[in-house]
């Protein structure tokens, strides 16, 4: 399984930590930055973050900001792109396994190192289920993409 990560400047410290920890679990990382905790913009990282999914370079992403919030609302706008803000394990692997989730935002000012990795795992080792009732739900929110032009 491919990776990406991106946070920004606020995101950037346990980002380092997490592309390591990404790699110790034997997964492809791509880091799309931000590379120093100098102050950047939240939309750029969820942008390059989402790109790589959307483009095929990476089967999911992990996205850090400071609360996880405003990463998640834009990655959001982005068609194809269903991120969740979890900060709970049960969320981060349900977020995948009923909602196809393909992006996990974390709140590096929220969560602390150990949490953040329990998350990663949780969303890594999840599958969608493709049950009839989730596969449901998902085509109507792919039908609210397309007339609402997320």
């Amino acid at each position: 399984m491919r990776i990406v990560i991106g946070s920004d400047h606020a995101g950037f410290e346990l980002k380092a930590l997490m592309v390591e920890y990404v790699r110790g679990l034997e997964k492809e990382v791509l880091d799309v930055g931000t590379h120093s905790p100098d102050s950047v913009d939240y939309p750029d990282y969820a942008e390059a973050v989402c790109v790589a999914i959307l483009e095929g370079r990476a089967d999911r992403g992990i996205l850090i900001c400071g609360s996880g919030i405003g990463a998640s609302v834009a990655a959001n706008k982005i068609r194809g792109i269903r991120a969740g803000l979890c900060h709970d394990t049960y969320s981060a692997h349900q977020g995948v396994e009923h909602d196809d989730m393909n992006v996990l935002v974390l709140g590096a000012r929220v969560i602390g190192l150990a949490m953040a990795q329990e998350l990663i795992g949780a969303y890594l080792r999840a599958a969608f289920t493709h049950e009839e009732r989730h596969v449901r739900r998902l085509n109507k929110v792919k039908a609210l993409e397309a007339k609402f032009g997320s």
